[in-house]
């Protein structure tokens, strides 16, 4: 399924480019300026800070230790990972791995990821779907004659496509119920999970609007929000190889149909990618930090050392 996921996505890829042409994805490339670099790297650390945020919210409220610095860290290596594996998932599975196994319950980190990436994908569906219903835009007809029911139906496929992505969870509905209530629902967690998730929403709005501006698009930002709406939802979609896939090919169809042209479209969803790559360099950091200090942990004279000594069989 994974290796059908992967295929898939590198499918879409392709047959956008071969459509557009590869101009469009060296325009998108050459767009990235230093200002936008900038950019990416505050936005970056907005929205990475609300993901942290939001899992120390869900850890705890399901009985998990975290500290809010580890977790941005853990956060930023994740992303780092996410966007240069093929799976653009391993990140997450690594930072849920690795955070169970220093509580010593793998299940319970596991489910916190999961409840914490989900209900991130909500807010973005629920809101994705409402501004693209109300504002009007080009792109709204399109989207309109699917109806609200269709939305909401597209949405709980995405959520039902998350679960069903972690064996563990998928295996174990009623640990995953109490973690949902006690994660997500209560008066305490309830409502942080839900601003922070709107943040983290709209830092990753705000950086698809610095790409369709350092790509030259003439537009207000009140006129590309629908039109960026599509792709963030196409983000959502399990079928890509390092976030590239779906969201180009949503990014050229929204762009084309608004009368921007489809290439300017895909030049804004390349410029995009790169900029979301930049913004999470950051983990690069994170990530060679923390190896070389368990090499040298590893290899310091006061690392506890274990001797085997053979036991002598007893004399009756």
């Amino acid at each position: 399924m994974r290796a059908l996921k992967l295929v898939l996505g590198a499918a879409v890829v392709v047959a956008v480019v071969a459509r557009l042409g590869s101009g469009a994805v060296l325009d998108g490339i050459r767009a990235v300026s230093p200002g936008a670099v900038v950019l990416a790297l505050v936005l970056g650390a907005v929205t990475t800070a609300a993901s942290a945020a939001r899992w120390c919210l869900v850890a705890r409220g399901t009985g998990l230790s975290i500290g809010f610095g580890g977790a941005v860290g853990d956060c930023y290596r994740a992303q780092f990972l996410n966007s240069v594996l093929p799976a653009g998932v391993l990140g997450d599975v690594h930072r849920a791995v690795d955070h169970g196994r220093r509580n010593g319950d793998l299940a319970r980190g596991v489910r916190a990821v999961v409840l914490e990436r989900v209900a991130g994908q909500v807010v973005v569906v629920v809101v994705g779907a409402a501004v693209l219903l109300a504002v009007p835009s080009p792109v709204r007809g399109m989207v309109g004659g699917l109806g609200p029911a269709a939305l909401v139906a597209g949405g709980l496929g995405l959520l039902a496509l998350g679960l069903a992505a972690v064996p563990p969870i998928r295996r174990r509905l009623a640990p995953l119920a109490t973690a949902t209530r006690d994660g997500l629902l209560t008066a305490r967690t309830g409502p942080g999970v839900l601003g922070l998730s709107l943040l983290a929403m709209a830092g990753h709005l705000a950086l698809l609007v610095v790409a369709a501006l350092a790509v030259g698009v003439q537009a207000s930002p009140g006129e590309l929000l629908p039109l960026l709406v599509l792709p963030l939802l196409a983000m959502g979609v399990p079928l890509n190889v390092g976030g590239w896939g779906p969201r180009e090919a949503t990014t050229a169809v929204s762009f084309g149909v608004a009368g921007l042209g489809a290439p300017t479209g895909l030049a804004t969803a390349v410029a995009f990618g790169v900029l979301a790559l930049v913004s999470t360099l950051p983990g690069l950091g994170v990530l060679l930090l923390r190896r070389t200090v368990q090499r040298r942990a590893a290899t310091s004279p006061n690392s506890p050392r274990f001797t085997f000594r053979a036991r002598r069989p007893s004399v009756a």
